[in-house]
């Protein structure tokens, strides 16, 4: 197993132990699988993907490479989910704060991915790595926000 993965995630649950997350060690051997040669692993963290504070089962690995951010879930029985947002299919992105939890929104061309569950303080630090790396890669692609080529 890649601990690069695994070692980034235990540094953000103990900055940030508030963050609702179960079974992380086995979520991240599926991001280890799915990583390409030449996938270099920028940030990690936990959170749950859904938009229902009472859920609280549907944790999730995400993880920002230099390529793509992947978020991907170990099923406890057999299987896993794993999805991958480019550069280029990311929209926006949103943050809302409530008392002891926060959840961020991913609008990319095809969905919102939710994501809650989160310690608040760090929101902030979620954020400056997702929005920084993608408006990078977006220069990159030549797109703008909206989409259009940059002159």
């Amino acid at each position: 197993m890649n601990s690069t993965v695994y070692a980034m995630v235990s540094s953000f649950k103990k900055r940030y132990p508030k963050t609702i997350s179960w079974r992380i060690k086995a979520h991240c051997r599926i991001v280890d699988i799915h990583l390409n040669p030449g996938e270099v692993v920028k940030y990690a963290f936990t959170a749950q993907k859904n938009d229902n504070p009472i859920d609280i089962i549907t944790t999730f690995v995400v993880v920002l490479t230099n390529k793509r951010l992947i978020l991907a879930q170990k099923r406890l029985l057999f299987g896993y989910f794993f999805y991958a947002i480019t550069p280029d299919m990311f929209n926006d992105l949103r943050i809302n704060m409530g008392i002891i939890w926060g959840k961020i929104y991913i609008d990319t061309v095809k969905e919102v991915v939710y994501l809650s569950n989160i310690q608040k303080e760090a929101l902030p630090e979620i954020e400056t790595q997702i929005s920084e790396y993608m408006m990078n890669e977006k220069r990159k692609y030549g797109l703008s926000d909206k989409g259009k080529e940059v002159v």
